[in-house]
């Protein structure tokens, strides 16, 4: 079995996804919840106008529309896909337990990975995001990219002759995360609408189902227990505030891991890694992608945004239209499976 190896706890630097402990959160972190979060459920657009508040206005011209350009740089390439889940593969949704995927998408996931080694890097656990895939061929990266697992032997001809993979650089955090998450359950349970979601490497608190007077009640509970836990860090997400390990380890260390394991480490010439998300942890991967100069990032936005990918799709319905343009424009015999 191909494992990672171990990463030392790292505290993260201050920034706008990882909010200092000490400070009070009425002024930064409920801000944050602010700007990152719409005053409504009406529509995905007006959550995308809110959401604009964090990430500056940029520029990345449209996946599809620059399709055939994207596919003369991988031409003679080996095709390496990364997708989020969550906005991407699905469409973010007030329950996260019902963000479903369609059948038409998994049967588009299926196919691509019948051409190209494909892995979901996600927030959530793998367990969970097994239940909506439901795909084995797949390799998954759960809990932000903490739990990674490829796909047993025979599932797809990428494990051929190869080891089977697990890499779980944060091991040791499990027994603080259970009880992180039991205490934050018991403290949450009054609040209408709060969720404490268990992702094994990582807990998820969600307010997008309360009322936003109580927000702050949301904060100062997370605030509170954590000052107990200085090795975890808080980051926040789309409407959501993520508990994380304080390890040097996230998506793009994931995409690295996943490369190096399928035989393309040290900035392999004949590899073009596509990494589509549309959340702020995605950054990390495509910072990678950029630091290696290889493969391209895409963001899935309905608004333009400042951000390390390279080109953008508006929502999931888009994220599959491209991917059934690599499977039907492309053929096997300019990316021929690997033997």
């Amino acid at each position: 079995m191909r494992n990672c190896c171990n990463h030392n706890v790292v505290l993260p630097p201050i920034g706008v996804d990882r909010v200092p402990l000490t400070v009070d959160p009425t002024s930064t972190l409920l801000g944050l919840m602010r700007a990152s979060s719409p005053t409504s459920l009406t529509t995905q657009r007006s959550f995308d106008a809110s959401y604009e508040n964090i990430w500056t206005i940029g520029g990345q011209p449209s996946a599809l529309g620059k399709f055939e350009e994207i596919k003369e740089a991988c031409k003679g390439k080996q095709i390496v896909m990364f997708l989020d889940y969550d906005g991407t593969l699905s469409p973010i949704v007030a329950d996260p337990d019902k963000a479903f995927i369609t059948t038409q998408m998994r049967e588009t996931v299926r196919d691509v990975a019948k051409h190209f080694p494909t892995a979901i890097v996600t927030g959530r656990c793998i367990s969970k995001v097994y239940e909506f895939v439901k795909l084995s061929e797949l390799y998954y990266a759960g809990s932000h990219g903490m739990d990674i697992k490829g796909p047993e032997e025979g599932h797809t001809a990428y494990t051929k002759g190869r080891k089977s993979l697990l890499c779980q650089p944060a091991k040791e955090f499990l027994p603080m995360i259970d009880e992180v998450h039991k205490v934050l359950l018991e403290k949450t349970k009054s609040i209408e609408g709060a969720k404490v979601e268990d992702n094994k490497f990582c807990l998820s608190v969600h307010y997008r189902c309360v009322e936003e007077n109580k927000w702050i009640e949301v904060a100062e509970h997370v605030k509170s227990v954590l000052k107990g836990y200085p090795k975890l860090r808080l980051s926040q997400g789309r409407m959501v505030l993520e508990i994380r390990p304080c390890i040097k380890w996230d998506k793009g260390n994931a995409l690295e891991f996943l490369l190096e394991s399928l035989g393309y480490g040290n900035n392999s010439d004949d590899v073009f890694p596509v990494y589509i998300g549309d959340d702020r942890t995605d950054e990390d991967a495509f910072r990678v992608l950029q630091q290696r100069s290889q493969g391209l990032g895409i963001i899935v936005s309905k608004t333009p945004k400042e951000t390390n990918a390279s080109f953008s799709l508006e929502e999931p319905l888009e994220v599959m239209q491209f991917l059934r343009l690599l499977v039907d424009g492309i053929s096997e015999s300019e990316f021929p499976l690997e033997d």
